[in-house]
């Protein structure tokens, strides 16, 4: 099927390897003498003794042949600006097999090499063409159905195909979770947007298999069939030998995957269409039916090198390129053809090259459509916002009933309570939001019976039971994944993350993967979610790096998140109402981060003032996203303040009690404004404060060189106040030592008295 090695000259190792395959195979046909075994019958089996009959096998030919011509169209229209994608599909074309026979209403997540799947899957639907979208896809036009140009994208909102970047393993998790949530939907009464038999398909490589990501989740399918839960996916390991130029060694992924407990081990035959469908199909009934996790390990080989940027032949012999191209399983597809007498060699070589035109003309269209010519257009997807629906999401208050019998009585409501610290307001407004939200779900570390570290999540495991809140095993990504899978079907997570160190553990599944969803689909999908986080410094008696983390940097640099921190109860409360709402209405992603060393404090000034409690705020109080709280030591009275001190979280009761001792010393009117929300910036309000104070002050318990003080300095300079008194106390570029040591990297609130002090002129 191609010339001996040996006898390759060397000026052949010049030429463009993607012409050499597409020349394969013309004369592959074109030279074909093999017998014709079998008579052309589309009904019967393609081969003697195969479960892929003549129709099957025709249709799976052509969506490989629409996926190479694609790969070959791309090779050639990236050097004239038309397209902009070459990471192709050759050599993996059998993944069509797996697309036929799920469904597409089975949720899938695929990796790149994915063109012959799709082509397949757009066969579910009637009225759909797979070239003309893919080729818009490939030419970044604002028409292109999956993600209107911002991406390269495998993904379809009819077909249930959600899309992913260039993924390497960060996919599985919620692949995994998703599947979860297929059963648990079933177990809280949730109404599935797909079948309740449905399973979740998630591909991937051979290499990303090694990923630490890819781990997590075989491993979390495994605990959890373990413990005889249902877990429907099918893990589909795209085996081609390689990751880009490293080997893969011989028979790892069988030796690996082939005895796991609990993850149920499928080999098929990704190069022959006959042998694969039988396999295949073995693993996905197997998988539909057990509800177990499920792993096809699927032979492929990759044809053109990983992509149009890599020239094989500077790192691999020509012999050993020559040999892989020889195993082309357009080859085998089309010796199946012309053996069962389903095309002779002409009308093969016409389809071939009718296929090569349409990819050709779609490609020629595409370019000619709109392309994203503005930022307006390109954001408009990430981070939507109507702010008039969520306000009446937030304020809606029409479960009482539900709240009076969670509570044993209207006497019993929170509201009807004394004032309470903030780890009792934030327990409560979690039984309020699960009340009000029956498809919540509430998961994590030790929420469940323990009912937290610091108890937050007390008595919610009693008062919903184990279907709505649970603990999961020990691992953030998992966590994190698991809550992109019952967003993806319609629920609401609510993740909590032990501590903010903890989150850095499992960060791209927010920055790569949820946060993204939205703006790679065109805003066709969205996973929302309410993720808790116990967070910041100033924590005493346990403490060090990993319990008082004041790391905000990396959330705040993730595009389109909503960041809240509160520093006191009931606007805790206020705020989750918000960032429940906004996960409702516009799919929002949304971190809460609540200030663990202000959890159990109860006074502001002194022992026993009760000054830092606060009531319950009664149903239909809200606080819109990005408002603040100014407290005005002077009644909120006109005029200029001497300092405006801005701060969040734990640094608002310090600024206040620095605020009372500067005020001890002095005549200085001074306001302090709790920012509460801390992506994105309220840069209108901070100007705004601002413009009525004399000086500034901000107060950042984050990292002098990554904290959230230069975004807010930013806006003031951008905002025309950069002219006056403006300075900053913050946390040192350290990690938190244990102990009292802690204290001596963090601003206290001597550090916030002196630097006012310094603001205004006064002694120290």
């Amino acid at each position: 099927m191609s010339t001996p090695a040996t006898a390759i000259p060397a000026r052949m190792k010049g030429i463009n390897r993607a012409e050499i395959v597409d020349r394969n195979f013309s004369e592959f046909v074109r030279n074909w003498s093999g017998p014709v075994t079998t008579q052309a019958d589309e009904a019967g089996p393609v081969r003697p003794g195969s479960t892929c009959t003549g129709r099957d096998f025709l249709a799976l030919f052509e969506s490989q042949l629409i996926s190479r011509h694609l790969d070959l169209m791309a090779r050639v229209l990236r050097v004239q600006n038309k397209v902009f994608y070459t990471i192709g599909s050759s050599g993996h074309e059998g993944n069509a097999l797996v697309a036929r026979l799920t469904r597409h209403t089975d949720p899938a997540f695929l990796h790149y090499r994915s063109g012959a799947f799709m082509a397949e899957r757009f066969r579910k639907l009637p009225g759909m063409d797979p070239i003309m979208d893919s080729a818009l896809s490939f030419a970044a036009s604002k028409d292109d159905p999956a993600s209107g140009g911002r991406h390269k994208v495998w993904g379809s909102k009819p077909l249930w195909v959600l899309p992913q970047t260039s993924t390497i393993a960060s996919h599985l998790p919620k692949a995994l979770g998703t599947a979860i949530a297929i059963e648990h939907a079933r177990r809280i009464g949730h109404r599935l947007p797909i079948p309740e038999d449905s399973i979740a398909i998630c591909s991937f490589g051979d290499a990303s298999a090694n990923h630490a990501t890819a781990q997590t989740a075989f491993n979390a399918a495994a605990w959890t069939a373990y413990q005889k839960l249902p877990a429907p996916v099918l893990f589909v390991c795209e085996d081609n030998g390689i990751g880009i130029s490293v080997r893969t060694p011989s028979d790892w992924i069988a030796a690996s995957f082939r005895d796991r407990r609990d993850l149920d081990y499928f080999h098929a035959d990704g190069l022959d269409l006959a042998r694969g469908h039988d396999q295949v199909r073995a693993a996905v009934e197997h998988c539909r039916r057990s509800r177990r996790p499920t792993f096809l390990h699927l032979a492929t080989t990759r044809l053109m090198g990983h992509a149009g940027t890599d020239f094989e032949l500077e790192w691999r012999s020509l012999e050993e390129v020559v040999a892989l191209e020889a195993t082309d399983p357009l080859l085998r597809s089309a010796d199946l053809a012309l053996a069962a007498g389903l095309h002779t060699q002409d009308s093969l070589l016409a389809w071939y090259e009718s296929i090569r035109e349409r990819c050709f003309a779609a490609a020629e269209e595409a370019d000619r459509r709109p392309k994203l010519t503005s930022l307006a257009d390109v954001m408009a997807p990430l981070a939507p916002y109507t702010p008039d629906a969520v306000q009446a999401e937030a304020e809606r208050s029409d479960f009482d009933d539900r709240r009076i019998a969670l509570h044993g009585g209207a006497d019993k409501l929170p509201e009807r309570q004394p004032a309470r610290h903030l780890a009792v307001q934030i327990g409560q407004a979690l039984h309020e939001l699960l009340a009000k939200y029956p498809e919540a779900l509430l998961f994590g570390e030790d929420v469940a019976q323990k009912g937290g570290v610091y108890t937050v999540s007390k008595g919610l495991h009693k008062a919903f039971g184990p279907r709505r809140v649970f603990n999961t095993l020990l691992d953030e990504t998992t966590i994190l994944g698991l809550a992109q899978g019952y967003a993806n079907l319609g629920m609401l997570p609510i993740p909590e993350i032990q501590y903010l160190a903890y989150y850095h553990n499992a960060c791209d599944q927010i920055r790569g993967e949820a946060a993204s969803l939205q703006f790679f689909s065109n805003g066709q999908y969205r996973n929302p979610m309410l993720m808790r986080i116990a967070s910041l410094g100033y924590q005493r008696g346990f403490g060090g790096h990993f319990h008082n983390d004041n790391s905000i940097t990396a959330l705040r640099d993730i595009p389109g998140l909503v960041i809240a921190c509160p520093s006191r109860g009931d606007d805790a409360v206020r705020m989750l109402r918000t960032l429940s709402a906004l996960c409702r209405v516009d799919g929002r992603v949304c971190a809460f981060l609540e200030p663990i060393a202000l959890y159990m404090t109860k006074d502001l000034y002194a022992a026993g003032d009760g000054g830092w409690l606060f009531d319950y705020p009664a149903p239909g109080e809200a606080i819109t996203l990005g408002e603040p709280r100014l407290y005005d030591d002077q009644g909120e009275r006109d005029g200029l303040a001497d300092l405006l001190i801005i701060s969040y979280g734990n640094g608002v009761p310090m600024s206040l009690r620095a605020a009372r001792r500067l005020r001890e010393l002095a005549d200085v009117h001074v306001r302090v404004l709790d920012l509460r929300w801390l992506l994105p910036l309220n840069e209108t309000a901070i100007v705004e404060q601002a413009r009525r104070a004399r000086r500034v002050l901000v107060v950042d318990e984050g990292r002098r060189s990554a904290g959230v003080a230069e975004g807010i300095m930013t806006a003031l300079v951008e905002g025309g106040q950069g002219g006056k008194a403006i300075a900053r106390v913050v946390g040192a570029d350290t990690y938190t030592p244990l102990a009292g040591a802690a204290f001596l990297v963090l601003p206290s609130e001597d550090d916030i008295l002196t630097a006012a002090q310094q603001l205004i002129g006064q002694p120290g």
